[in-house]
C-alpha cells in the first residue's frame, strides 16, 4: 500500500492532513506525509478545565459500567487492527508484525482493564478497638495527563487510558510530535466506542493535544491534573518528575533502560542467540527494553560473539512494510547520527565494532537505515553506561556471577534484565535481593517484549513508575482508610486515656 492508501484506510481525509503547522514525516523514506494543526498553548487551561468537569461526572459512574466503555474500545481496536497497525509502521517505522503487535497490546490491556473494573478491591483490617471496623477503599483521583514517546506511539497511551478510565479518571494525551497521526487515529477509534457507550461518557473524558513541549509543560504544571504519566528519556523525566512533585501531584515515570543479559557457561546458546538478536535489534533498537549490554562468561564469550556476528550479517534490513524485513529504519537522521557518534566513542575507548554501517542499498532512499552494531568492549566504560536509542549491543566478559551482576547493576538505569542459565542456583541468585536491581528480571528469556499482565517499569533513573498490569491501577486512584465505630464506647488507639 502507498502512504496515501494507508492514511485513507486509517480514516484520514485530505483536509485533515494539510494546512497545519506541524510536519509529519515517515521514517520509511523521509517524505512528508502530513502537515497537521497544533493545539494552541492558550487553549490548555480550557482543555484542563473540561477534563475536571468530566471527572466530576465520570467518578459517579460505577466502575463496571466504566469498564464497558473500555470493552467497546477493545472491540473497535479489533476491527481496526490492520489499519492502525499499518499506520504505526508508516509513522514509526516498525516492521509490519511489530505494528500489528502494538495494536494487539492495546487490545490486551483493554481485556485486562475490563476485568479490573470489577476488581478494584480494598481491604478489611482488624481493629484493635472493640466495636470498630477499619477498611481501606480506593477512589478516582482526577484527570491523568499522558505524555508518550514515538517508539510505542499508541500502546503506552492505551496502557494508561484503559486503566485510568476504569479507575474513574479522564485523560489528556500529548503524543510525540513525531507520531501525531497514530494518536489522531486512536482517538477516532475511541470516539466510536464512546458513541456506542452513550450519554454516561461526559464531554472531555478523553482529549488529545498536539504540539511541542509547551503543551506538556502546561499539563505538568497544572494542579488540576493530579496524575502525570510520562514515558520517554531520563532527561525528560528529570524535568517532569520534580515539577509534578513540587505541586504535590503524582508522577508515573517510565524512562530510559540500559538493559543487560548475562549468559552463563551452562546456557543454551541456541536459545540465547535467538533472544539476543530480537532483543537487541527489534524495532531497530528503539525500545526502552532493548538489549544494550551482553555480559558473557569468558569461557563462551568468543563463541557467542562469532554466532552473533553471523546472525547479524543475515538480518534483512529495509522497507518495514515488506514481509521479509526484520530491521526497519531509525526514526530519523538525527537518531542515526547519534548512533554513529556513540560507536565512535566506543572505538576510542578500545571497542571492537562489528557492523554499524549506514545502509543505502536495497532500502528506500531518504530513510535512516543502518546495520545493527555489535561492539566488544574491554570494560564497562562511560559510553556503555549511557543509553543510546539505537541498535548498539556492547559485549562484556565476566568470570564470576557476582562480578556479572555487579556489571549489570552498575549503570544509572534499572528497567529490564535477564540471565540465560540452566543452573538453578544462578537463576535464583539473579532473582534474589542480591541479584538484579531492575524492575523486570527474566530467566532464559530476553529483556524485551513484556506481557501486559505484569506491572511494567523500573528503578533508579528509569523513574520508579509502573504501568499496565498487576496492581499498577493503584497509581491512578487515591487510597482512603476508614474506621467506623458501631459501639457505644469511644476507646482510643494504643491504649491512650483522655478522660474528662
Amino acid at each position: 500500500m502507498s502512504h496515501n492508501d494507508i492514511l485513507t484506510a486509517a480514516g484520514f481525509t485530505g483536509q485533515e492532513l494539510s494546512g497545519g503547522t506541524l510536519p509529519v514525516f515517515s521514517p520509511i523514506d523521509g517524505t512528508e506525509i502530513a502537515r497537521i494543526m497544533e493545539t494552541p498553548a492558550a487553549d490548555m487551561p480550557a482543555i484542563i478545565a473540561k477534563s475536571q468537569e468530566a471527572f466530576k461526572a465520570w467518578r459517579k459512574v460505577p466502575a463496571p459500567r466504566r469498564g464497558e466503555l473500555v470493552r467497546l474500545l477493545g472491540e473497535e481496536l479489533r476491527t481496526s487492527k490492520a489499519e492502525l497497525g499499518a499506520l504505526v509502521t508508516l509513522e514509526a517505522g516498525k516492521i509490519t508484525s511489530e505494528g500489528l503487535g502494538e495494536v494487539q497490546e492495546m487490545i490486551d490491556i483493554c481485556d485486562f482493564a475490563v476485568g479490573l473494573s470489577r476488581q478494584l478491591y480494598g481491604l478489611t483490617i482488624a481493629s484493635e478497638r472493640p466495636g470498630h471496623k477499619m477498611t481501606e477503599t480506593w477512589h478516582p483521583m482526577g484527570p491523568c495527563g499522558i505524555i508518550s514517546a514515538f517508539n510505542f506511539p499508541v500502546a503506552v497511551w492505551c496502557w494508561n487510558t484503559a486503566l485510568a478510565l476504569v479507575c474513574g479518571d479522564p485523560v489528556i494525551w500529548k503524543p510525540s510530535e513525531k507520531t501525531p497521526l497514530t494518536a489522531i487515529a486512536s482517538m477516532k477509534i475511541l470516539a466510536r466506542a464512546i458513541e456506542r457507550f452513550g450519554s454516561d461518557a461526559p464531554e472531555g473524558l478523553a482529549q488529545l493535544v498536539i504540539g511541542g513541549a509547551g503543551l506538556g509543560e502546561a499539563l505538568v504544571a497544572s494542579k488540576d491534573v493530579p496524575i502525570i504519566s510520562a514515558t520517554g528519556s531520563t532527561r525528560m523525566g528529570s524535568i517532569v518528575g520534580p515539577k509534578v512533585q513540587a505541586r504535590w501531584g503524582r508522577p508515573i515515570l517510565e524512562l530510559g533502560g540500559n538493559n543487560a543479559m548475562i549468559v552463563a557457561p551452562s546456557a543454551d546458546l541456541d536459545m540465547a542467540v535467538r533472544a539476543i538478536v530480537f532483543s537487541a535489534v527489534g524495532t531497530a533498537g528503539q525500545r526502552c527494553t532493548t538489549l544494550r549490554r551482553l555480559i558473557a562468561h569468558n569461557s563462551i564469550r568468543e563463541e557467542l560473539v562469532s554466532r552473533l556476528t553471523k546472525a547479524y550479517a543475515s538480518l534483512p534490513i529495509g522497507d518495514p512494510r515488506q514481509a521479509t524485513t526484520l530491521i526497519g529504519p531509525l526514526i530519523d537522521q538525527g537518531s542515526r547520527e547519534r548512533m554513529l557518534a556513540q560507536i565512535g566513542k566506543a572505538k576510542a575507548e578500545g571497542g571492537k565494532v562489528h557492523g554499524g554501517h549506514i545502509v543505502t542499498s536495497n532500502v528506500p532512499q531518504g530513510g535512516a537505515y543502518v546495520e545493527p552494531a555489535l561492539v566488544e568492549m574491554p570494560e564497562q566504560t562511560d559510553t556503555v553506561r549511557e543509553e543510546t536509542f539505537a541498535p548498539i549491543l556492547y559485549v562484556l566478559g565476566y568470570d564470576t556471577l557476582e562480578e556479572a551482576i555487579g556489571v549489570q547493576n552498575g549503570v544509572p538505569q534499572g528497567l529490564s534484565s535477564c540471565i540465560f542459565t540452566l543452573n538453578v542456583r544462578e537463576a535464583e541468585t539473579f532473582l534474589s535481593a542480591t541479584g538484579s536491581d531492575c524492575g523486570i528480571a527474566n530467566v532464559n528469556i530476553g529483556p524485551s517484549g513484556a506481557e501486559i499482565g505484569g506491572a511494567f517499569g523500573g528503578e533508579k533513573e528509569t523513574g520508579g513508575g509502573r504501568e499496565s498490569g498487576s496492581d499498577a491501577w493503584k497509581g491512578y486512584m487515591r487510597r482512603q482508610t476508614s474506621t467506623v465505630n458501631y459501639s457505644s464506647e469511644l476507646p482510643l488507639a494504643q491504649g491512650v486515656k483522655f478522660d474528662f
